[in-house]
């Protein structure tokens, strides 16, 4: 059975970190949703047009093996205060399936309380708000922190690894490995 992945995003969102993260996964064969807020297209930090496959509502009660949350701004805090998203990361928190984020949008997941005594990282000018939400987490600089359930990265720079983790996780390091030599990644 194929993984299934959502990816929510709103206004704002780092393009890159959005397109690689699905680009990565659907290249390994993942069934990847993005869900904007409401459905409709949305504009992202370069002023890019993204057109979403279903509004988060419609998805919000689906089985997902996996959550990931992508960053920029104000699309991190507009996906921290939102009710589905905060549903869907609860329920999977509980089910110990996989969540993750970069740039910005881990703060989210601080705020939730779910980076709490984990080792984790973050675009480097949110490290301060990292800390202030959750004092018990570990705030490392590297490029993609794993730690139990949750993957965790810097920014638009790190994307494509990150996603790379991320197919690691769900499909194995062999399906990771070969989508990376597909992409001709470093």
């Amino acid at each position: 059975m194929m993984a299934r992945v959502l990816v929510p995003f709103s206004t704002g969102v780092e393009e890159v970190e959005l397109l690689a993260i699905v680009d990565i996964l659907r290249r390994a064969d993942v069934n990847v949703c993005m869900a904007s807020l409401d459905g409709e297209p949305v504009v992202g930090r370069s002023q890019v047009t993204i057109m979403a496959d279903a509004s988060l509502a419609d998805v919000v009660d689906e089985a997902w093996e996996m959550i990931v949350l992508p960053g920029g701004l104000p699309n991190a805090h507009l996906l921290r205060d939102d009710a589905n998203v905060t549903s869907v990361v609860t329920r999977l928190r509980k089910e110990r399936k996989s969540i993750a984020a970069i740039c910005a949008a881990p703060t989210a997941l601080a705020a939730y309380g779910i980076t709490a005594n984990r080792r984790v990282t973050s675009y480097p000018a949110c490290q301060p708000e990292m800390e202030a939400l959750q004092p018990s987490s570990l705030y490392v600089d590297e490029a993609v922190v794993e730690d139990d359930f949750l993957i965790t990265s810097r920014g638009p720079g790190t994307a494509i690894a990150f996603a790379l983790r991320l197919v690691a996780r769900l499909c194995g390091e062999d399906k990771a490995a070969s989508v990376q030599s597909d992409i001709i990644a470093q």
